[in-house]
């Protein structure tokens, strides 16, 4: 993998942004930031999905007439290990270069550390565990999902233990005490 993709993942961990798109920001912003070429889905007309292939962001709102508010955004690395897929857009790839198909959690981590940005280990959900495992920056709350162990629905899409599976934003001081909450 190249220097400049890490850099990538690196940079939104760090800041819990996609070239500065927050996940609150609207359509049309992160339209400004990640270019024009995206899948959009509506559901409902109160749910709205906008897929670059690696990078999604999702919004809502309470009805037709008011405008959409920012929910999240996540990177689904997992989809890069599809071989001959160039997931990461021309957006991406001119500023960070190829991207890698398998993502190693080990190698993001000590690249974060070595920037002091810890990474915590929270509970995985139930229907999860122990297939996967999710880290946390809390300054960030940024979550990183990586594969946990091999099993029946474990190692999708050719990756490996310890292969990040996907990275989102934002995961709230909230929804991390929930998970805590509920194993213990």
């Amino acid at each position: 993998m190249t220097p400049y993709s890490l850099a990538f993942y690196v940079d939104v961990v760090t800041t819990g942004t996609v070239l500065g798109a927050r996940p609150t920001d609207s359509p049309d912003r992160v339209t400004g930031v990640l270019g024009s070429d995206f899948g959009e889905h509506v559901f409902g007309g109160h749910h709205m999905c906008r897929d670059y292939g690696l990078t999604e962001f999702f919004w809502e709102r309470a009805s037709v007439d008011l405008p959409w508010s920012g929910r999240h955004f996540s990177l689904q690395v997992h989809r890069l290990a599809y071989q001959g897929c160039t997931l990461a857009d021309e957006t991406l790839r001119s500023r960070y270069g190829r991207f890698a198909p398998r993502l190693r959690f080990e190698k993001l981590q000590w690249l974060l550390e070595r920037r002091g940005v810890p990474l915590l280990e929270i509970p995985e959900s139930p229907a999860n565990a122990p297939y996967y495992r999710t880290f946390w920056q809390p300054d960030s709350q940024v979550a990183v999902s990586v594969i946990g162990t091999y099993g029946e629905y474990s190692t999708p899409d050719n990756l490996r233990v310890g292969d990040v599976y996907r990275i989102q934003a934002p995961m709230t001081v909230d929804e991390v005490e929930w998970r805590r909450a509920q194993v213990g």
